[in-house]
């Protein structure tokens, strides 16, 4: 995505009669002077930092990270006095400084030149920083292409995934070592409440939650509407509690609306599940809803190569929405897998042209879920299984089902944009450019997958359009 402040086009001035115009205007003019101040104090941090590590040196001091540069303590807690913080604090934005603005120059002029934000360098340092020095270039320069595509909250798995497949031990052999440390834990907190957590396998986690989410939307969406509930009201007041019973409802019910919020509704099924073994109160049972609740499963999204799956290599496998996972994992939920989708991706773009398959429509929202991963709204981040295909130019006026003129979008940012002014137009190749009432535009640029196809040279070339019957796998 392109925010507004990098090279997102600016209205003409007095385009807008809004009066939220000046407002944004101010926004964008403050958020320079930040800009420009956070700049300013992590160079002059790094330079704190250097001038502490070139004195330690000349005492006699051990270098940095060594744990008794006295140096470095000295001006970290005379800076944390200047700035009304903790010495310990100070300490560490001066490492972090001098991470960024020695250890990852190209990155910190990318940030200097508003390519990236000050959140995009965090995510970048982070997710780098168990990398050998000597590929640590090679890594910058990649996370700087992913962070000028997208903002800093969805580029945090895309850059793990970089930094996984260029350190030097095998992505199979670091998660085998990180599942042996899997465990479930309680924090007990106050008001009588705890946090229960728990660190899994990433298909398992991210299954449960979805699983969670299905259910809580079923119960969600069978609650009665505000006339329904009037009616059942109006019907409870005239009816004896008795009547109420014999109906198999226990009286007062529907004077009780259920309204949990989803987070809510997850926790109390979460309870449910692992107590009991099923949901206590299932509101779709014996209704129109979506079904039982205990039947609801769990869908998960896994995209991998043909070497993979054969095993000719043990390259991991992205699970979207989410993170890489392991070979061995990705071959079993292949093995169980009832639809099989071969995509062709371009070399260059990495973005899938074509799915093989009979069945057009099918065929092509399988597509669209590989191509845009999730909700193509800026700054979105729901996974497209839980998003709705829209049509870019609405069918009824004359949109065509084609996917160009489709993309995902997650219920909440489908809703803005038939209800409110946010406009939205495909530019190609799947690109979204989305206009606000202000006049502003945000780029949104097709997500690029963490797992790349390479096309096999010796293999048939790609079927035609003409081709009538399903892949043979």
């Amino acid at each position: 995505m392109t925010s507004n402040g990098d090279s997102a086009h600016e209205p003409d001035a007095g385009s807008s009669g809004s009066p939220y115009a000046g407002i944004v205007d101010r926004v964008s003019k403050a958020d320079d002077l930040l800009h420009a101040a956070h700049i300013a104090v992590t160079r002059a941090l790094a330079e704190a930092g250097r001038t502490a590590l070139r004195q330690a040196a000349r005492s006699g001091e051990r270098p940095r990270g060594m744990g008794s540069d006295m140096e470095m303590r000295s001006i970290a807690a005379e800076i944390a006095g200047v700035r009304r913080s903790h010495d310990r604090r100070a300490q560490s934005e001066i490492d972090h400084a001098l991470t960024i603005v020695d250890d990852y120059p190209a990155v910190f002029e990318a940030w200097e030149q508003r390519r990236i934000t000050r959140d995009h360098v965090d995510v970048i340092v982070r997710m780098g920083c168990r990398l050998a020095d000597d590929i640590r270039d090679d890594y910058a320069r990649q996370a700087i292409s992913i962070c000028e595509r997208d903002i800093a909250s969805r580029v945090r798995e895309p850059l793990r995934n970089l930094a996984a497949r260029l350190g030097s031990e095998s992505f199979t052999d670091r998660h085998r070592t990180a599942a042996a440390k899997r465990g479930v834990w309680v924090t007990h907190g106050a008001d009588g409440m705890s946090e229960l957590g728990a660190t899994l396998p990433t298909v398992i986690a991210t299954g449960i939650h979805d699983r969670l989410t299905a259910m809580a939307q079923s119960v969600k969406d069978a609650r009665p509407t505000a006339a329904e509930a009037q009616r059942e009201d109006a019907a409870a007041a005239d009816s004896p509690v008795e009547d109420a019973a014999a109906a198999g409802s226990p009286a007062g019910d529907a004077a009780t609306p259920d309204i949990r919020t989803m987070d809510q509704l997850r926790a109390d099924i979460l309870g449910d599940l692992l107590l009991g073994g099923a949901p206590v109160v299932d509101p779709t049972y014996g209704s129109d809803g979506a079904g039982p609740l205990g039947a609801i499963r769990a869908q998960v999204q896994v995209t991998l190569t043909s070497e993979t799956v054969t095993g000719a290599d043990d390259a991991p496998a992205e699970l979207v929405g989410a993170s890489l996972i392991d070979a061995d994992t990705a071959r079993k939920l292949a093995g169980r897998a009832r639809i099989w989708n071969r995509l062709f991706v371009d070399p260059i773009t990495r973005t899938p042209v074509e799915v093989d398959t009979y069945r057009p429509p099918a065929a092509m929202s399988r597509l669209l879920k590989a191509r845009d991963q999730h909700c193509r709204f800026p700054g979105c981040r729901r996974a497209a299984i839980r998003c709705e295909l829209d049509h870019t130019i609405d069918y009824a006026l004359g949109g065509h089902t084609h996917i160009f003129n489709l993309a995902h979008l997650c219920q909440r940012h489908h809703s803005m944009k038939q209800f409110t002014n946010w406009e939205v137009k495909q530019v190609g190749g799947g690109v979204l450019e989305w206009t606000s009432p202000l006049g502003r535009v945000y780029r949104e640029d097709v997500p690029v997958p963490s797992v790349c196809f390479v096309p096999d040279t010796g293999a048939a070339p790609p079927p035609g359009p003409g081709r009538d019957e399903p892949p043979p796998f």
